[in-house]
């Protein structure tokens, strides 16, 4: 779920300005998964931006305050969330982590880098949600080193269906700062969208597996 309305437009506007998403609904994007999208998104470049990844990171401090004030490490994704997960991290005055989507094959062979202790209290912060499997695999991997993971914060989702499932059935508890719904709403405010380019991406996000172009 979206943490607030005005913190979800402004994070879709702020995406959109800085093209970290993009929205093509006549040429098509091809995701690593084969998917056909009219939807792109690389939160990575929001690092560039000095004004913007100081809003993102200060929006998501503010959460982790407010609603996990008995945090005590943050957590970032590899590779997306490291960059916004440490400068979270800095805001607030607490460890930093990050965890790999498997261990090493090398070295000590490590899947979570930084120090973590047993029983430590940790939010994880994440880049981007699509179906949630590499988040829920990171949550594992922490909850496996005996972690107490208390919820996950991203920068944006696309709200399908199978995510909310994998997180319901995990019982992990997500927040994003925006989501598709209301980057629709904000793409076609400022007039990055016609209203049938509006009707093409809500079709896509009721079956993006099967959508065809």
């Amino acid at each position: 779920m979206i943490l607030d309305t005005n913190t979800a437009q402004k994070t879709a506007d702020f995406l959109l300005q800085i093209k970290a998403i993009k929205l093509n609904s006549e040429n098509s994007f091809t995701w690593a998964s084969g998917w056909k999208s009219p939807i792109y998104c690389d939160n990575r470049i929001i690092l560039s931006y000095p004004e913007v990844r100081n809003f993102v990171a200060s929006q998501m401090a503010k959460q982790i305050k407010e609603k996990y004030p008995n945090t005590e490490v943050v957590a970032g994704v590899a590779t997306g969330a490291i960059g916004i997960g440490m400068l979270v991290a800095n805001q607030l005055g607490l460890p930093f982590i990050y965890v790999r989507p498997e261990p090493k094959k090398h070295g000590r062979q490590n899947q979570i880098e930084g120090l973590l202790e047993a029983n430590q209290n940790v939010i994880v912060i994440e880049d981007l949600i699509s179906t949630g499997m590499s988040s829920l695999n990171a949550i594992k991997a922490l909850k496996d080193s005996q972690a107490n993971v208390l919820g996950m914060i991203a920068i944006f989702s696309y709200g399908f269906d199978v995510a909310n499932s994998n997180f319901a059935n995990e019982k992990v508890n997500l927040y994003t700062l925006s989501d598709y719904e209301n980057l629709l709403l904000q793409a076609l405010k400022i007039g990055y969208i016609s209203e049938n380019e509006l009707e093409t991406l809500k079709e896509w996000r009721e079956n993006p597996s099967q959508w065809k172009q």
